[in-house]
């Protein structure tokens, strides 16, 4: 009791003086080494997230066809390799990707199910191109919808959900702008839901991203890993577009496009031993050329780089003292840790994860506020740092609960 009243006593002497200051994860300067000009350059924001050890395997180091490639690792989104990733072009039937994301968002986010019908609009019975021949009043499920536009490419599969999502196809277009938007997709303009028009277009930059955050659905695998399927019963057969399916050990997606205006395109993602890439050929010369060109890309992602497990955190505190409130303590939230760390294979030290916080934080603290953070090295080398958060609120104490606490611990009440 002796003890509380003299924690209760001490905040009553300070409360007046005490400031409303959290600890907020402080900026440690990563630098990204730039090959192109032999000088470290600030991180960005996204940067930070993860530092690579390694600069992406420039253009000239690797022979890829096609106007464009990105080889991206999923977990973090580091480039391991670029050939003018920014540069605005067509990309065809790959447009799907985001098509395919925002059902899936709405699924995993219980807005449709899976065995909800679908009822085909003359506007989805009248789309050209790749199609399953929807009719007009034609039903089918949304898992039979996915099938079709994931597998086969229907462009009448994706004008029916996007009806059936968002009311009209002007409208999913319009969100689909907006979720590229969110994504950071800063070369990109869609004008269909399926990748008809010539006059939309993207980069293999920001299809690499969208193919990132849809493959964060494992939903999604369900149908981008299936080379033959049918519809109908049986009478309408489905066979992938993705021939690397047929081909590539770890292959699990994920939409092939075809245009006159964008040429050849393929957005391809694989795993192996817990590394996941996406490789995106744009424009290449033909059919053969651009799984050549992805082929060439996730051969050399696995040949040169592993996913490492991100070590024990040292000495990992599990709670942190909180001065200025009725709490004595809050527990702390390890979550913005990656699960793997990207290293190249050859030439990499020890991995070691050490926290960084201070001996206690002043109240008022709220749940999920940056306290500290945890630096991961190889050997003394700073790979990146992530944020240990708050799992908990301590709101600051006042007079009344100071000396309500002062009174419970007199009379015996707090034993």
């Amino acid at each position: 009791m002796r003890q509380n009243i003299r924690r209760i006593l001490a905040v009553l002497s300070c409360a007046v003086l005490l400031g409303t200051h959290g600890v907020a994860a402080a900026a440690k300067g990563n630098y990204i080494y730039d090959a192109a000009d032999g000088v470290a350059s600030p991180a960005t924001e996204d940067d930070k997230k993860w530092a690579p050890t390694a600069a992406a395997v420039s253009e000239a180091a690797l022979s890829v066809g096609g106007k464009s490639a990105v080889l991206m690792e999923q977990e973090t989104g580091t480039v391991l390799f670029e050939k003018n990733s920014h540069e605005k072009l067509a990309i065809a039937s790959v447009t799907k990707i985001m098509t395919l994301l925002l059902v899936a968002e709405a699924i995993d986010g219980g807005i449709i199910k899976l065995d909800e019908t679908v009822t085909a609009s003359a506007t989805a019975a009248s789309m050209g191109g790749s199609q399953i021949w929807l009719e007009q009043g034609e039903q089918m499920t949304v898992d039979e919808l996915l099938k079709a536009a994931t597998i086969v490419s229907a462009n009448d599969a994706c004008a029916a959900l996007a009806e059936h999502l968002c009311g009209s196809i002007d409208s999913f277009v319009a969100r689909m702008n907006e979720r590229a938007a969110q994504l950071g997709m800063k070369d990109t303009k869609f004008l269909d839901c399926s990748g008809l028009s010539d006059d939309a277009y993207s980069s293999a930059h920001d299809v690499a991203l969208m193919a990132r955050e849809l493959m964060r659905h494992t939903l999604i695998q369900k149908y981008t890993t299936v080379w033959m399927d049918t519809l109908r019963d049986g009478k309408s057969q489905l066979v992938n577009t993705n021939k690397l399916l047929r081909r590539y050990n770890g292959i699990t997606g994920l939409k092939t496009g075809t245009t006159s205006g964008a040429g050849v395109c393929i957005s391809a993602s694989a795993t192996r031993d817990g590394l996941e890439l996406i490789a995106v050929v744009l424009g290449a010369p033909s059919s053969s050329d651009r799984f050549d060109a992805a082929t060439t890309l996730l051969d050399y992602g696995f040949a040169a780089y592993r996913a490492m497990p991100l070590p024990t955190v040292e000495d990992q505190p599990l709670l942190i003292k909180v001065k200025g409130s009725a709490e004595e303590s809050v527990p702390l939230d390890y979550s913005a840790l990656p699960g793997t760390l990207l290293m190249p294979k050859e030439g990499s030290a020890a991995l070691t994860a050490r926290a960084d916080l201070p001996d206690a934080l002043d109240a008022p603290v709220q749940q999920g506020q940056a306290v500290g953070t945890v630096r991961v090295l190889s050997g003394e080398t700073l790979l990146g740092e992530y944020e240990i958060r708050a799992a908990a609120d301590a709101p600051k104490m006042d007079f009344g609960t100071a000396f309500g606490l002062l009174w419970d611990a007199l009379t015996g009440r707090d034993d």
